[in-house]
């Protein structure tokens, strides 16, 4: 059961946590407002080792046209997860993803890719997939498709960089299941239409769609609207 990291008072419905702090890359959960202000002024104190990584899932085109002003947009996405010490998950594919796991390493960091495969040759040889700058490489089994509900679930917040049509099912996943979602404006493929998919739909979900140019903006208003609002319900399975 999740605690207080202050007081060790139990907080069975994390829905019902009065706020959540993200320190050192760490999720915290908070019974009353009291414990959350005492952690707030010397967080070092309270910390906790074994605290849960929060983790971002960074979704995008895996082949394709992919302009190298893009490409840097991805780097330094996953520089800015890697400095604010967060966890990226990845499909351990090609591309956009690719290099977002590019600069999340040049930094530092836990990095885990989420495979169709059934096994490393098989990523490799079928998938044409990397196995590098990954920290673990999980090998589902589950072909792509199957790959994509692992890599959405497995994330706390996605961000979308370009896409095609394997990108606008992961984004379905996410906006369905009442993720938080950032997308990388002007990186291409499928962001230059989600505004329109999202006000089409006209569905509640609970997701929320947040947008930036600028890959450290967009990290910064993901991570403060989930810690002010979105982790009451981070998804649908949450009652």
């Amino acid at each position: 059961m999740t605690t207080d990291p202050v007081c060790n008072a139990p907080i069975p419905q994390l829905k019902n946590a009065a706020a959540i702090r993200i320190h050192e890359g760490h999720l915290y959960y908070f019974h009353a407002h009291e414990c959350v202000r005492t952690f707030d002024q010397d967080p070092d104190k309270w910390a906790r080792d074994g605290a849960r990584k929060f983790t971002v899932g960074v979704m995008g085109s895996a082949s394709g046209d992919l302009p190298e002003a893009q490409r840097l947009s991805a780097y330094r996405l996953g520089q800015a997860l890697a400095e604010r010490k967060l966890g990226l998950i990845t499909g351990a594919c090609p591309g956009y993803p690719y290099e977002a796991s590019r600069g999340f390493k040049s930094v530092g960091g836990l990095s885990i890719g989420i495979s169709p495969a059934l096994s490393e040759q098989e990523h490799l040889d079928r998938y044409h997939s990397p196995n590098d700058l990954f920290d673990m490489i999980i090998f589902t089994g589950s072909g792509l498709m199957g790959r994509e509900v692992i890599n959405i679930r497995s994330s706390d917040v996605i961000v979308i960089i370009g896409g095609h049509s394997g990108t606008l099912g992961e984004f379905s996943i996410a906006y369905d299941e009442g993720k938080l979602i950032g997308v990388l404006e002007g990186s291409g493929g499928i962001t230059e239409i989600l505004p329109a998919v999202v006000r089409q739909i006209q569905k509640s979900t609970g997701s929320r769609v947040i947008t930036s140019p600028e890959p450290v903006k967009l990290v910064d208003l993901l991570l403060d609207t989930y810690i002010h609002a979105h982790f009451q319900k981070p998804s649908v399975f949450v009652g």
